[in-house]
């Protein structure tokens, strides 16, 4: 079996390298070809410009280039994950509809309302009924962001006007702050519906417990009820496989997001389980179905 592993040709990082190295390893010890290629390299319309390239057996596709991902599947292509569920973790406004629609448990998320770009926000009447209800400290959420960038915790109003300010030419939400998560979450490994690995995230240092920014992991066990939630936050989102946040809250946890291309690197540091090993094994078996 040959695969492909798409990752951005203008990304160069070694966090994103590491993962693709991890991904080639567990796919030589399956037997499993598994090629490097760029979005540059493969692009839309490949097909129909060079006869000679012949399609995988299926994409992992590590990148966010949605159209291309799509391109891809409607060239009978199966593609891992894919670029509907790629698009919804992606747009963190889309990602909170799809866990309400599951009815699953989050903190109270509301969009900010959509403008446009030569007119920003004419007027910050919207605001008042929001803060009333979410109050202060409040959670801004850029739509597009990942390690924890582009979130702000806003904890008075001169600071929120600023921010809104700064943000109306950007889709963003509001979200209620949960004082209990402060500086901590739990890291999920969902692969095919079944959690893998899971460890705890924390930092004393800031309200994020990312790791980019200074926390530190440990392995955690969940029970049975953040099991299933993770699992549930995986298939609301459509992900064969992803790395869901869970948030402490009063009574058990709320699903925080879910990332389709989670760096697992920390996670198999944590608990010397191998995501990329799973994530083969499982895009392996239902190709081969």
């Amino acid at each position: 079996m040959r695969g492909w592993i798409i990752v951005n040709g203008f990304l160069y990082t070694n966090k994103f390298s590491e993962i693709t190295q991890m991904f080639t390893e567990a796919a030589d010890r399956q037997r499993v070809i598994l090629d490097v290629k760029s979005n540059t390299e493969i692009y839309t319309g490949i097909f129909e410009i060079d006869r000679s390239v012949k399609k995988p057996d299926f994409v992992l596709f590590w990148d966010k280039d949605i159209i291309l991902a799509r391109y891809l599947e409607l060239a009978g292509i199966p593609v891992f994950n894919s670029s509907s569920a790629i698009e919804i973790c992606d747009d963190k406004r889309k990602a909170y509809t799809a866990f309400l629609k599951a009815g699953l448990p989050i903190p109270l998320t509301i969009s900010a309302p959509m403008t446009y770009e030569n007119i920003g926000f004419s007027s910050l009447k919207f605001v008042k009924p929001i803060i009333q209800k979410l109050g202060y400290p409040v959670i801004l959420k850029e739509a597009f962001g990942s390690f924890g960038d582009q979130v702000y915790k806003v904890d008075d109003p001169k600071t929120l006007k600023r921010m809104l300010l700064e943000l109306q030419k950007t889709p963003f939400l509001f979200q209620k702050y949960i004082s209990t998560s402060h500086g901590q979450d739990v890291r999920v490994q969902v692969v095919g519906g079944k959690v893998i690995a899971s460890m705890r995230r924390f930092s004393d240092k800031d309200f994020r417990a990312n790791i980019t920014y200074g926390g530190s992991k440990e392995k955690f066990e969940p029970d049975e009820k953040a099991r299933a939630l993770a699992i549930a936050a995986c298939k609301a989102v459509g992900c064969d496989f992803g790395g869901v946040d869970l948030l402490f809250a009063e009574k058990g946890f709320v699903v925080c997001e879910v990332n389709s291309n989670a760096h697992f690197k920390n996670l198999y540091d944590c608990t010397r389980v191998n995501a990329a090993d799973a994530v083969i094994e499982y895009i392996v078996a239902k190709v081969n179905r």
